[in-house]
């Protein structure tokens, strides 16, 4: 009794700080630490390279990374038509507009210097001090001092709102659990004869989209990406096998969140930028139900 009472104040505390860290700045990024008992054996890395190579974008990737007006602005991208946002593909007159926010350039702690400043000489593809700039994705091309995205063309230079020159690393907890009947019994599909999985969502009051709790940082394909800051992310999947640990748990929002609820996992789940991938994943993961067609054609977003 005492352990799950202390397994629930874990969760509560953790839900807690990662849900009021949905808006916070690209430096400081942790995910939610594993205690040893309670989740030690139930939960696993999502290491997942879901992005377009440097020789072109996939046909339903790099999209939102392309998308306008830039977040928090009113800046218009320069168009980039899929055959050109591979960088191997020559585009001589490709004149993409300079932006980086104002919150960015004021120079809080989190973000660096501009390139031109004589003071700052970042060290890309390496650790730079405390300061993490390998990519997940391997070595990254420099081009005129500045990082170049390795999935490509965005039509905007500059960092818009990050941080970070180059990769702007970060953390994505998935809390889960099954989802279970007035009896406690795992409820299947009545389709796919999987059991239903459900995690941890909130809802974004700038969208309205639901998105994986916490820290959002996650390359793949982001809004706030640009062709010389891009963000990456490693997922973790945080599991409650028994239900017991986050049977009672409040769930609170934070100040970007208008509401946050347990969710069924399913392929019919409209998510923020590339959440719907990590979530697939998990399902994948944990053998849980995703969609309703033939094994054969149940494929991942």
């Amino acid at each position: 009794m005492a352990a799950r009472s202390l397994g629930k104040a874990f969760v509560a505390v953790s839900l807690s700080v990662t849900l009021a860290s949905v808006a916070v700045g690209s430096s400081g990024c942790r995910s939610i630490p594993a205690r040893r008992n309670s989740f030690s054996s139930r939960w696993f890395h999502l290491n997942s390279n879901i992005m377009s190579s440097s020789n072109g974008a996939k046909e339903n990737s790099h999209n939102k990374a392309r998308t306008s007006p830039y977040p928090g602005s009113k800046v218009q991208r320069s168009q980039v038509p899929n055959e050109k946002v591979g960088w191997l593909v020559e585009w001589q007159d490709y004149n993409p507009v300079e932006y980086t926010a104002l919150s960015v350039l004021a120079g809080p702690r989190w973000a660096d210097p501009q390139i031109s400043e004589s003071n700052f000489s970042p060290k890309f593809n390496e650790k730079d001090g405390h300061v993490e700039r390998k990519s997940q994705n391997g070595l990254y091309e420099i081009e005129n001092g500045r990082p170049r995205n390795p999935a490509g063309r965005t039509g905007l230079v500059g960092r818009g709102l990050l941080g970070r020159w180059g990769p702007n690393h970060a953390a994505d907890p998935i809390i889960t659990r099954w989802k279970r009947d007035s009896s406690g019994n795992k409820i299947t599909h009545p389709v796919s004869g999987k059991c239903i999985l459900q995690f941890v969502a909130i809802k974004r009051k700038d969208c309205g989209e639901w998105a994986i709790p916490g820290i959002y940082k996650g390359y793949v394909d982001d809004p706030r990406n640009t062709d010389n800051a891009w963000m990456e992310t490693e997922a973790v999947n945080y599991h409650d096998e028994t239900g017991e640990i986050m049977d009672n748990l409040a769930l609170e929002a934070g100040d970007d969140a208008g509401k946050v609820k347990w969710v069924d996992i399913s392929d019919k789940l409209k998510l923020y930028a590339s959440h719907a991938q990590f979530i697939y994943l998990v399902a994948e993961k944990r053998d849980a139900h995703w969609c309703e067609d033939s094994a054969t054609d149940c494929h991942g977003p």
